[in-house]
């Protein structure tokens, strides 16, 4: 069992920056591809980034290319989400994830969930 608990989300203007944080706990909590979802108000979970076990490949929704940036530590079993010229349509809860990650593609495998953080950029 995997437990997932994030933290980061707030409130900010357009343009702005935040970091999430997922700090993870479990058994072999190191070997699990780690990913960041998010869902709006009304739409469909939708996946945002995600990087391998050793933190070597990393793949990111078309949506957030370019402004987001996912890392992990591994000896905090941390997994981070930097956020950068965030836009009001970034608003979501975002949600922490805990899987396996097929390469390239910009999807995920979900084994476990986090309870989600609020994000809400204001235009």
């Amino acid at each position: 069992q995997v437990q997932l608990v994030e933290s980061g989300g707030g409130f900010v203007q357009a343009g702005g920056s935040l970091r999430l944080s997922c700090a993870a706990s479990g058994r072999f909590v190191s070997s699990y591809a780690m990913g960041w979802f998010r869902q709006a108000p009304g739409k469909e979970r939708q996946f945002v980034a995600a990087i391998n076990w050793s933190g070597s490949n990393t793949v990111y929704a078309d949506s957030v290319k370019g402004r987001f940036t996912i890392s992990r530590d591994n000896a905090e079993n941390t997994v981070y989400l930097q956020m950068n010229s965030l836009k009001p349509e970034d608003t979501a809860v975002y949600y922490c994830a805990a899987g396996s990650q097929p390469g390239s593609i910009p999807t995920m495998s979900v084994r476990y969930w986090g309870q989600g953080t609020q994000v809400t950029v204001s235009s």
